[in-house]
């Protein structure tokens, strides 16, 4: 579900929950090689098949215009639960901020907003869960 309203200090708001397996693979994972004599960064093909993954999950959820303005990003990551109880944090790899970095270079690209560096505020959170997916709340500031 995805909702726009004003209230407070809120200007637009995105919200909507992806039920998928997530992926393990994050933005950390990049390669290098020399060219050359310079280093030249790529993707190896999980990842890119990661990045994949997100954008066409995402592609529904874009806004009709880039937000402009400030933006705030929770995202909470639902890994499958297992032996683990539901909802109980997940403290083992990956890291949040790695998980993080690949779905916001994904929201730029698709246009959620006009640079990640609006991003003034994050809520990243990890847990094991019955459902596992993405949850995430996209809110402009003032």
């Amino acid at each position: 579900m995805t909702s726009w309203q004003e209230c407070g200090k809120v200007l637009k708001m995105i919200r909507f929950f992806i039920p998928m397996r997530l992926p393990t693979k994050t933005h950390q994972e990049k390669k290098v090689r020399v060219v050359n004599g310079k280093p030249r960064f790529y993707e190896p093909a999980e990842l890119t098949a990661v990045r994949t993954k997100f954008r066409d999950a995402l592609a529904a959820y874009v806004p009709p215009h880039p937000l402009t303005g400030g933006v705030r990003l929770v995202t909470k990551w639902c890994f499958p639960r297992g032996a683990h109880s539901d909802g109980a944090y997940r403290i083992t790899k990956p890291d949040t901020d790695n998980l993080v970095k690949l779905l916001k270079d994904v929201m730029t690209d698709l246009h959620f907003w006009q640079d990640d560096a609006q991003v003034a505020s994050e809520i990243i959170e990890k847990f094991w869960a019955e459902i596992p997916g993405l949850y995430v709340v996209v809110e402009e500031l003032t």
